[in-house]
């Protein structure tokens, strides 16, 4: 907290100013610097903002990619600019790269499944024996417990929930379908509604809302094998006469490159991303679009697949476990966010996971066809200083 001393001999804290200007120009003052770009910057209503002690905005670079072809689960097939905010040079132009090299081999497509956005309790027993008598109690009452939480919001329904015992402490990850928010907020609400009810009802303590059992924005194997949000699988045949005009390389070195990468490289250690660079992408997508960065850690979990076909021609395939993401609320509401998502025109959350899902696999083909033809170093040179 920053306190400001004034000759009244009492203390004001910033957030006692009433207007972003203010504390804005009280800074200038006090610390003898000019914050015009800040302020100019700033082009939303501060009630829209989610954000105290206010005093401007900031940017990033915003670049585009595409058009990348995507077809879906339903075999719709449809062509998406991508935008990306990111300071780190070359990343667009390889992703570009790799869209170019999807578009020329047919088209990429893209599979996501609801698994639902989660919040992980902690309760606490007298015992084993109190434990299992509760884990039984929560499934009995399962379709009790679901009416306390949906009546908390008419966008959120609880699908399920999971239960880990030790000892004294029982763990219960509820799973909940947000329409298309990404709904960390409702779900929390709706964790605490549960929470008092089950307190009441059971008459066990909870001793916090979010027990690490969630788990939300830190990377865990939980999040790994049984998904968050949602889970996204794209897949792409990219065509050796592609692999060698526009990644300059071959399927073999590529395969190779991946395996040794990828899997071994991450096996050895101990990683929890089988994968080449999906926070990359993810982060300049999710700063683009207005999503919760910090969940750019469950993004960065994953696993890309490569294969040589029998004809030569490159399979590569990327899976992303906990993709937590939506178009309504949270900072999708900023103006910057909503021209980025106009731009994309996904109709839902789902269809904003599969254009993730098609960038992500775009940056994983052209960093790694990079790597196979050595040329890494030699693009940051160029576009990276």
């Amino acid at each position: 907290m920053i306190y400001i001393f004034i000759p009244t001999n009492q203390y004001m804290t910033l957030k006692d100013f009433k207007t972003t200007k203010e504390r804005r120009s009280f800074l200038e003052k006090e610390l003898k610097i000019k914050l015009e770009n800040v302020a100019k910057a700033h082009v939303d209503d501060e009630k829209t903002i989610h954000c105290e002690n206010l005093i401007g905005s900031t940017t990033l670079p915003l670049g585009i990619a595409g058009p990348l072809s995507i077809k879906n689960e339903e075999l719709r097939v449809k062509n998406y600019y991508v935008p990306l905010a990111t300071t780190e040079g070359a990343l667009v132009a390889s992703i570009s790269r790799g869209f170019k090299a999807i578009n020329l081999s047919g088209v990429a497509t893209s599979f996501v499944e609801n698994v639902g956005v989660t919040r992980g309790p902690v309760f606490e027993t007298t015992g084993l024996t109190e434990s299992f008598k509760f884990k039984k109690w929560l499934d009995e009452n399962f379709n009790l417990i679901k009416i306390e939480a949906e009546k908390t919001s008419s966008h959120l329904k609880l699908k399920k929930l999971g239960t880990r015992i030790a000892g004294t402490y029982v763990y219960v990850r509820f799973y909940f379908d947000t329409q298309e928010a990404m709904g960390m907020n409702m779900v929390t609400i709706a964790t605490e509604k549960i929470s008092q009810f089950i307190q009441k009802n059971a008459n066990v303590k909870c001793l916090a809302v979010s027990g690490n059992f969630c788990i939300d924005k830190k990377p865990a194997w939980l999040n790994f094998i049984s998904g968050r949000g949602k889970r996204v699988w794209t897949e792409v045949v990219l065509k050796k006469e592609v692999v060698k005009k526009i990644l300059k390389t071959t399927s073999e070195k590529f395969f190779e490159v991946w395996l040794a990468k990828c899997m071994v490289g991450s096996a050895m250690s101990g990683s929890l991303g089988f994968n080449a660079h999906f926070a990359n992408i993810v982060a300049a997508f999710y700063a683009a679009t207005g999503q919760d960065l910090a969940h750019v850690v469950e993004g960065s979990m994953g696993m890309t697949t490569s294969k040589v076909l029998k004809n030569g021609d490159l399979y590569v395939s990327v899976y992303l476990p906990a993709v937590m993401i939506g178009t309504v609320g949270g900072g999708t509401k900023l103006k910057t966010k909503q021209e980025a998502l106009s731009i994309i025109g996904a109709k839902s959350s789902k269809e904003l996971a599969e254009v993730l899902g098609g960038a992500v696999l775009a940056g994983e083909i052209s960093l790694l066809a990079s790597l196979s033809e050595g040329t890494l170093a030699e693009t940051h040179q160029k576009l990276g200083r």
